[in-house]
């Protein structure tokens, strides 16, 4: 061994060499070095293309491994490099590592070189950020590799370009990828890095014809080289072996006591620090990490207690943030008599033998939890297990995730810490930000793929959590609510299913209004299009503002002949707009001609909420891509509103309060799509905020039906429009809150000390009977039928309607006080808590 490697180590102890199992079976053998047994064990591998696999024992992948020994092997490898190319061209070089195997490595030999940025190739495609290149890995599982580099210059260089893979046993995949790059970027120079060359005399005959061919050189450095001798029938052979020792993966133990539960500790990365190189990594942000690497460190071992074994276990792609808070938490438990060691779970599917010839002595499986471009699948974890021999038993896991993968598939019975935890005391969770290219968004959801809308009526700016469940019973809900414990927009109500009596009524309400709702409709887009810009965007609040954007976008192509974008958003109450659907939105559009839209106000929280956000708005601090200050957003704060009953806006089509039949229900007037959701296991800081798809009530979909009923009358309701807008426009529409100042005299009168649980308005009440828990309902004295669908629900719900004069709405609900400290009813007497 050399580079300042310590092959010493308690795995590496023993007199049987981990390759000796598949050798006698397979006919497989190795030729090399004395040095060659001691860095490589054989397994077979789950795979028709190609039988072995060589393990690496310094790797960090399958077999856990000090983290010394583990980035003391990439260091001493970009030492050798920087030697070989002089500091001149070493500072002009660029290291390129391969995923997912080799990034902790190539990260790794960047170090070693110091000053060289890294970048490494991915399988994980990232919404928004477009590839530079690709290539394929022919022997692998999973062979597409992409590059994704945040600077896309940063292989246009002409200097060194570094390649560091894990091992060379043809070298075919160095050949795809200098091909690939060369066509685009040529350049003279190329170093070859790995652990070990296991190339034939062929496969070198190959790469040296290759550099002669793009007039570039090609030189190679590995710890070791050696061959791979195979007998004609390996793959045969391989198969038989591997269904004759497949065994169904080990339950997780059964001992008496119950398996620990993951705790989740904040690391306390620092923020904007990449966690790794997927899209480029710098020697600036080398020192960084750097810096911060003792205080991470000493947070996740205030959390171990007496764990004398631990391991560090990384996942997938992520290597290196994984390698080096293992390295630093080594350093911080040095001299307590614990050992830290480190590894990764894996795509790759290896056959375990618990033998100590056998490399992989031990298989963990459990399902991807990053959501994958190549859909749901198995992953592993190799030798974490302690299998027949206790003394290899961790004490202690922390396993060290992205927050991409922070999925709820990562949490569920049977995912990866549900099957860690029956082998360890001890399982700790630390989730590092995914790195998100400044300017790098998804693109909008558009139908039938998410919503029952056409694809050219609205453009979601959400995540499709449709595949998770967030349903939760509305009494149980509603309590978490009032008792603090969680926000309404962390669950969803459980979709309510109209009666047939429901149903009738709602058709016979949109056949009433739909004359007085297109008449609405045509005044606010009108008057929209007078004065705020011949061509505006239309931005809807997602769900309720959805159908309102989606007629104002069908009365300006009826009548103006008009195609205007439109797009949907979230805004959660106490927690502000979606700031990264405002960032897509100023990467687009300009936001000068953005017009927010929403379906009618109540006492004004969400506009209130709108304003508030905008003033906080500031995009990336100190980019010029985006705004920087408050003043400078551009997104102008007003919304437009179907109705504003509370008077709180000024471009409205109605300030009357009337039933709004898309207010009758829930996601089947909404193109199927459920309320937002805003939770932080679900969504990050770079995250569009999340929504469900329920496509499993496309029977009872009237979404179509609302829209087209509504726009069959806008020829119908044109010269009332033109009426409407020259009134308005000379009009003193100046917000009177007329509606925030009737809430606060109703919450004293009923004693609710949360205005919160105070919903004006027709749309609003309709809201409380269908996912909240209503207490009473206020009606307005001699309401008509656009009250019809409010005392049908309120009946079905046992709730009482009573009547009340000097009602600034035509209804209010109240939601039910009884989780409020305090809280007494009308009567004066206290509701119970």
């Amino acid at each position: 061994m050399n580079d300042g490697m310590d092959a010493t180590t308690e795995e590496t102890q023993h007199v049987v060499w981990t390759g000796e199992w598949v050798a006698g079976r397979l006919g497989v053998a190795l030729s090399g070095g004395d040095e060659l047994p001691e860095l490589l064990g054989l397994a077979l591998r789950r795979n028709p293309k190609r039988a072995h696999l060589l393990v690496s024992n310094v790797l960090g992948k399958h077999v856990p491994q000090r983290p010394d020994v583990v980035h003391g092997a990439g260091v001493g490898l970009g030492r050798r490099v920087r030697a070989l190319l002089g500091d001149a061209d070493a500072a002009r070089a660029v290291v390129l590592g391969y995923a997912e195997t080799a990034t902790g490595l190539g990260h790794s030999v960047a170090d070693g070189l110091a000053l060289a940025p890294y970048l490494h190739s991915t399988r994980r495609p990232v919404p928004g950020v477009p590839h530079t290149a690709g290539f394929e890995e022919e022997h692998s599982h999973a062979t597409s590799h992409l590059l994704l580099p945040e600077d896309r210059t940063l292989l246009a260089g002409d200097g060194p370009l570094v390649l560091v893979d894990d091992e060379f046993s043809t070298g075919r995949t160095v050949l795809n990828t200098i091909r690939a790059l060369h066509a685009r970027h040529p350049r003279t120079r190329y170093v070859v890095v790995a652990l070990v060359d296991m190339r034939s005399a062929a496969d070198r005959v190959r790469l040296a014809e290759c550099a002669a061919e793009l007039g570039a050189r090609v030189d190679l450095i590995a710890l070791a080289g050696g061959g791979v001798q195979l007998p004609d029938d390996v793959l045969e052979r391989g198969r038989e072996l591997v269904a004759a020792h497949e065994e169904p993966p080990a339950l997780p133990g059964s001992a008496a006591a119950a398996p620990p539960q993951a705790v989740r500790v904040d690391l306390g990365w620092p923020a904007g620090l990449p966690d790794g190189g997927r899209h480029g990594f710098t020697p600036a942000h080398r020192a960084r990490l750097e810096e911060h690497l003792p205080a991470m460190a000493e947070r996740l071992a205030g959390h171990l207690g007496a764990a004398r074994r631990i391991l560090v276990l990384g996942n997938e792609e992520l290597m290196y943030a994984p390698l080096r808070l293992a390295g630093a938490l080594d350093a911080h438990v040095a001299g307590t008599g614990a050992t830290v060691h480190f590894s990764t779970t894996t795509r790759s599917p290896v056959l375990a033998v618990d033998d100590p010839g056998y490399a992989i002595r031990t298989r963990l499986a459990f399902p991807a939890h990053d959501r994958p471009a190549d859909g749901p699948g198995e992953r592993y974890a190799y030798n974490v297990a302690p299998g027949g021999d206790p003394r290899r038993r961790f004490d202690a896991v922390v396993a060290v995730v992205d927050s991409a993968g922070d999925r709820p598939e990562l949490h569920a019975p049977g995912g990866l810490l549900d099957r860690l935890a029956g082998h360890t005391d001890r399982l700790l969770l630390a989730v590092v930000p995914a790195h998100t290219p400044r300017g790098a968004l998804p693109g909008p959801l558009r139908g039938p793929a998410f919503s029952s809308y056409a694809p050219e009526e609205v453009g979601w700016l959400l995540q499709d959590l449709s595949d998770v469940t967030l349903e939760a019973p509305t009494e149980e809900r509603e309590e978490a609510i009032q008792r603090g414990g969680a926000h309404y927009a962390e669950s969803l109500p459980v979709e309510y299913q109209p009666s047939q009596e429901y149903q009738e009524l709602f058709r016979a309400a949109l056949d009433a209004s739909a004359g007085r709702i297109a008449r609405a409709v045509g005044t606010v887009t009108e008057t929209v299009l007078a004065e705020r810009g011949p061509r505006p965007v239309l931005v809807s609040l997602a769900r309720a503002g959805t159908p309102v954007g989606i007629l104002m976008r069908r009365w300006a192509a009826h009548t103006r002949g008009l195609d205007l974008p439109h797009y949907a958003v979230s805004i959660v109450r106490g927690r502000g707009i979606d700031t990264t659907a405002l960032r897509w939105l100023a990467a687009h559009h300009d936001p000068a001609d953005v017009v927010f839209v929403d379906g009618w106000t109540g006492k004004g929280a969400i506009t209130r909420e709108l304003a508030g956000a905008l003033a906080d708005f500031t995009g990336y601090p100190g980019s010029a891509e985006y705004p920087g200050s408050a003043e400078g957003s551009g997104f102008d704060p007003r919304i437009a509103v179907l109705a504003d009953p509370g008077g709180c806006v000024t471009t409205y089509g109605t300030r009357d309060d009337f039933l709004i039949p898309s207010a009758c229900l829930n996601s089947t007037v909404s193109g199927l799509v459920s309320r937002t959701v805003l939770r932080a296991d679900l969504v990050g800081p770079d995250d569009f905020h999340g929504a469900k798809f329920y496509r499993e009530l496309a029977g009872a979909d009237l979404s179509a039906e609302f829209l087209d009923t509504v726009a069959a009358r806008f020829t119908a309701v044109a010269d009332a429009v033109a009426d409407d807008v020259r009134k308005l426009a000379a009009a003193d529409r100046t917000p009177t809150w007329a509606g925030w100042a009737a809430v606060e005299r109703i919450s004293q009168e009923y004693g609710i000390h949360d205005i919160n649980l105070v919903k004006p308005g027709v749309g609003e009440t309709t809201r409380v009977l269908l996912r909240r828990v209503p207490w009473r309902i206020l009606a307005r004295r001699g309401a008509g039928s656009d009250l019809d669908h409010v005392r049908l629900l309120a009946e079905q719900r046992g709730v009482p309607v009573e009547e009340v004069d000097e009602l600034p709405y035509t209804c209010v609900g109240l939601i039910h006080p009884r989780f409020t400290r305090g809280a007494t009813g009308a009567d004066g007497k206290a509701v119970a808590c």
